[in-house]
């Protein structure tokens, strides 16, 4: 079965959107007619990215200043009229025992992986209720369940948004607002790589297999979709879909 989508008119906003699984979902929804706004630290990778299409947008944004956050939002509504889509990826992944860790960087993973939704979702969730129509996305994990060794701050993050998706989705249900969850597997990207170098690498690439960021894309145009009517899910991709050697 063939399956294609149709956004035009459509807002998507999209958190960490510079890079990796982030900047090929951009592209697939440019693509099928959305206006995409990119909100991401990395100024150089958001510009090179906007420039790829006239409906990309870039907006530098630290998802784990909520002021910022509230900010950044009132103006894309007001720029775009609405926001139809919201897709949380940004997040960061320091590799550290947690004997070693400093406060700081336990401070800073939650603030971008765990607050930066919370404030996210705060910030586009009032409009999406009034409009009768939203759908937020964020990212876990499978380390939520098994967890790793020096990404225990990350993991955490992960095993919270779980919890905290799948009750704030059950609050704007009645809305016809929704809010789930992707676990995209491993998957190549910049933060991966920086994260598992050599020996760790080698481990997922021999067992559950490593995906490329374009492996996700459709899974989260579908979350996206109006096909999509479920809420407080979680869609996961536990294994790697080999290649196409065609």
């Amino acid at each position: 079965m063939k399956v294609s989508f149709q956004a035009k008119g459509d807002v998507i906003v999209i958190t960490g959107g510079a890079n990796g699984i982030g900047r090929a979902l951009a592209r697939a929804a440019a693509l099928a007619g959305a206006r995409v706004v990119v909100c991401d630290v990395d100024e150089q990778a958001m510009q090179s990215l906007a420039a790829e299409s006239d409906l990309i947008v870039a907006q530098k944004l630290d998802v784990g200043n909520r002021d910022a956050v509230i900010e950044t939002f009132a103006d894309i509504e007001k720029s775009f009229g609405h926001i139809d889509g919201l897709v949380c990826g940004a997040a960061i992944q320091p590799r550290t025992a947690v004997k070693d860790m400093d406060p700081a960087e336990w401070k800073k993973v939650m603030a971008v992986n765990l607050d930066g939704v919370v404030w996210c979702y705060q910030a586009v969730i009032g409009r999406m209720i009034e409009r009768r129509r939203g759908i937020i996305v964020a990212f876990s994990s499978g380390l939520a369940y098994q967890g790793w060794p020096e990404a225990s701050a990350y993991a955490a993050t992960k095993g919270g948004l779980i919890a905290f998706v799948k009750s704030a989705a059950k609050e704007v249900a009645q809305h016809r607002v929704r809010f789930n969850l992707i676990a995209p597997g491993v998957i190549d990207t910049p933060q991966y790589r920086a994260a598992n170098a050599g020996a760790d690498d080698e481990r997922w690439r021999a067992s559950t297999g490593v995906g490329v960021p374009e492996d996700v894309v459709g899974p989260l145009l579908f979350l996206l979709s109006d096909a999509a009517t479920m809420t407080a899910s979680i869609v996961s991709r536990d294994f790697a879909y080999p290649a196409s050697e065609a």
